[in-house]
């Protein structure tokens, strides 16, 4: 008994020294480390800094920690200007004009469709190569109506003299042609239709049109020529057949005098000529009714008429005496400015 409550009071004491010890409320705790992310990062004995908070924005290398290289500087080129210059090849050589050809002229026979012979005049340009002017005559001449009225050398620019017209012509005298700016010169081609001048056979409205599809060929092969510049100006039967037979190498066609001769509608043949983007360019003078009505028929986006108050027809638009205004070389002249500007 005695040794039984020994041990009860050797407990009771042992409880209440525990107590007085650390089971109290006002007792403080053993320290504990601090959480890494509340470690000062200034403190230089902290060496595993790697878990540092990550949105932390006072974090600053140790003093001792050397400091990296500093980076080169790379010069980098300026971003390209808007306007770029392009290289030599991107832009088309210029092609080196070749010596002009002599200026006297040249006779030269060629094939219509149909096999048949004709005769044509070529008269060469003072610049190689050069457009093209393809002349197509009236019934009431042939070629050399051309020639003799100044017209072929006038193109030509070549200071070549007119000789005197053989037999009656339409005018009296070569017509005053001004002369062209220096440095202007048009390969000019005249020819025969069939069953007029050299060249043989019968006149026929079918064969007028083979004739002027041929001489468009012709003239678009011959030495010095520019065969993407090419026209042709025609008067009476011409006016017509110049449009007739334009197709698809001649570029443009003006009519003197036209009236439907060769059995196509002169409107219906400006109308197709028109659809491909190529000027018609119709003159006509009062008094020659046909003429008139011819022109008038016809429209387009590129079509232009000229109708003067006096003048005549064809050839006789070329008479000195009519006084037309404007000038008719000027309406040949605006003509050619127009359709052969480079």
């Amino acid at each position: 008994m005695k040794r039984t409550l020994t041990h009860f009071l050797f407990a009771v004491a042992l409880s209440l020294w525990l107590l007085s010890c650390g089971g109290g409320e006002n007792v403080s705790p053993t320290a504990t480390p601090a959480p890494v992310d509340e470690v000062s990062v200034n403190d230089t004995a902290v060496a595993d800094t790697t878990s540092l908070n990550e949105s932390s924005t006072a974090t600053t290398a140790p003093a001792d920690t050397p400091e990296p290289p500093p980076t080169a500087e790379i010069e980098t080129e300026p971003e390209a200007e808007a306007t770029v210059i392009p290289t030599e090849t991107a832009v088309p050589p210029t092609p080196t004009p070749l010596p002009p050809l002599p200026s006297d002229p040249q006779r030269i026979e060629f094939e219509t469709e149909d096999g048949a012979s004709r005769v044509g005049t070529y008269y060469p340009a003072a610049i190689n190569p050069a457009p093209v002017v393809v002349l197509m005559h009236w019934a009431g001449g042939d070629q050399t109506d051309w020639q003799y009225v100044g017209m072929a050398a006038w193109l030509q620019n070549r200071g070549l003299s007119i000789p005197a017209a053989a037999g009656a012509k339409a005018f009296d005298t070569p017509y005053p042609f001004p002369p062209l700016l220096e440095g202007e010169s048009y390969a000019v081609f005249t020819f025969d239709f069939r069953g007029f001048g050299e060249s043989g056979g019968e006149f026929s409205q079918e064969g007028i049109i083979l004739d002027a599809h041929a001489a468009y060929a012709t003239a678009s092969a011959l030495p010095g020529v520019d065969p993407q510049r090419m026209v042709g100006i025609g008067a009476s039967i011409g006016s017509d057949a110049v449009v007739d037979g334009c197709g698809e190498l001649c570029q443009a066609a003006l009519s003197l005098s036209p009236g439907s001769y060769l059995g196509v509608d002169y409107a219906e043949a400006v109308t197709l000529v028109d659809e491909e983007g190529k000027p018609v360019w119709c003159v006509a003078a009062e008094g020659d009714e046909t003429a008139v009505t011819t022109c008038q028929s016809a429209n387009g986006e590129q079509y232009q008429i000229t109708i003067y108050p006096n003048g005549g027809h064809a050839m006789e638009l070329f008479r000195v005496e009519n006084n037309l205004q404007p000038p008719i070389e000027a309406i040949l002249l605006d003509f050619l400015h127009e359709v052969l500007r480079d």
